[in-house]
């Protein structure tokens, strides 16, 4: 084998080996509890090449990973071992368990409200203060006859300063409680004593100090609205004040 046939051989093997690490798989399994009998809901799954995702409800995850990586599961601040990709035997089952024990308690179920039809609802029960709009002065063409002429309505309303007012009010109220409502729905108290483990009074002064803004909480996907709760319980814990980039209202331009 010539010196330059050997040179075109390595190079053919560093290539090869390259799209080799390149490649991507999907790693899925179950988080359990210590022992192995229940089903760990909002694990942080993460890998070393930077991607993430969380258990469901069923302690489920799956995750796409590439070879070079290794993969690791984190949960109430407190994370596992990392475990390298390539040493897993079958990544279409890589279950793991967590030190963590589940207290076994009487199952409740509990039928949550229906926010999205709420909200429709009240959309519809008050659609008139929900459509209103400042009047202006619009023409009409008269059916018969020629010109223009002015809406006497409108023009009758926009000198009711007082209606008008107070309709813009109600109008700013009801949507104010609306996003509101939005915020109880998704920043919930179930969901934040799953994912700290907090309990009144302490789960209560967490609930209104670290309560987030409409804006973050309409934006966020769970992913991130969940991972806010986690760093958010982080800061509670050691007396840190809420992070304003998730807890300020951005305040709406003014006409």
């Amino acid at each position: 084998m010539t010196a330059f046939t050997r040179y075109l051989v390595f190079t053919l093997l560093t290539i090869n080996s390259s799209i080799l690490l390149a490649q991507e798989y999907t790693v899925k399994g179950y988080v359990l509890d210590s022992s192995r009998n229940y089903p760990m809901e909002a694990v942080s799954v993460q890998t070393s090449s930077g991607r993430g995702t969380m258990t469901n409800v069923d302690g489920f995850y799956q995750i796409r990973v590439f070879e070079s990586d290794s993969i690791w599961f984190s949960y109430l601040g407190k994370s596992t071992q990392k475990f390298p990709v390539i040493r897993i035997v079958n990544p279409l089952q890589f279950d793991v368990s967590l030190q963590v024990n589940v207290p076994v308690l009487r199952e409740v179920k509990i039928r949550p409200r229906n926010y999205r039809q709420d909200s429709l609802q009240n959309r519809i029960d008050y659609a008139k203060v929900f459509d209103f709009q400042k009047p202006k002065i619009k023409t009409v063409t008269p059916q018969y006859g020629m010109g223009m002429g002015f809406d006497l309505q409108e023009l009758i309303n926009m000198f009711r300063f007082r209606r008008n007012k107070s309709m813009l009010a109600f109008q700013q109220r009801l949507l104010i409680e609306e996003e509101e409502k939005y915020i109880d729905f998704r920043f919930n108290k179930a969901l934040v004593r799953r994912l700290t483990l907090l309990e009144p009074p302490a789960l209560d002064s967490f609930m209104r100090v670290f309560r987030p803004s409409y804006d973050f909480t309409k934006e966020a996907d769970d992913y991130q609205f969940r991972l806010y709760i986690k760093q958010a319980h982080y800061r509670f814990k050691y007396g840190l004040p809420p992070d304003p980039r998730y807890t300020t209202r951005l305040l709406p331009m003014e006409e």
